[in-house]
């Protein structure tokens, strides 16, 4: 005996794809905006780590010349190559021509963030267009070199951090 078996066409309903569409729609609305605020956070974090690995290398410069910081005028120089203890930069001789101390950084980081984004370099006046980095040689305080009306996502100036 034969019996014909009706054969069933399993899918989805139309209601039940629309149900999908809708959680995936929802679970977009919540996660595209928390994405998008990591990627402000994380320019913010680069800074503070930029930050901390310049004061640390101008506070081990320091210390290992008797407490004078970098001078401004030489400051690159001071902290990516090799010194001796009053200061001077390697000319070339390396650690037998008496240069003993550092480089204290491969290279100085860029400004991750603000309107002197990408810049390198010092300045010694605050506020200074075209400039990364704000530096106090006197006290050895370094700032990023970016306007007081610059501030991250919670309001702080990044010339502050």
């Amino acid at each position: 005996m034969n019996r014909n078996r009706k054969t069933t066409v399993r899918g989805f309903s139309l209601i039940e794809l629309v149900i999908v569409v809708v959680i995936i729609g929802i679970i977009g609305a919540i996660a595209i905006p928390r994405m998008s605020r990591g990627a402000a956070g994380a320019t913010d974090a680069a800074l503070i780590g930029d930050l901390a690995v310049l004061r640390n290398a101008i506070d081990l410069y320091a210390a290992e010349h008797a407490g004078k910081f970098p001078a401004f005028a030489s400051i690159t120089d001071q902290l990516t190559k090799l010194t001796k203890g009053d200061g001077t930069v390697d000319d070339g001789t390396g650690k037998t021509g008496g240069f003993i101390y550092g480089p204290y950084v491969r290279n100085v980081p860029s400004l991750p963030v603000g309107s002197n984004k990408g810049k390198n370099t010092f300045t010694d006046t605050k506020d200074t267009p075209g400039f990364g980095w704000y530096y106090v040689a006197s006290t050895g305080e370094i700032f990023a070199n970016l306007l007081d009306t610059e501030i991250d996502e919670g309001g702080k100036a990044y010339n502050t951090y």
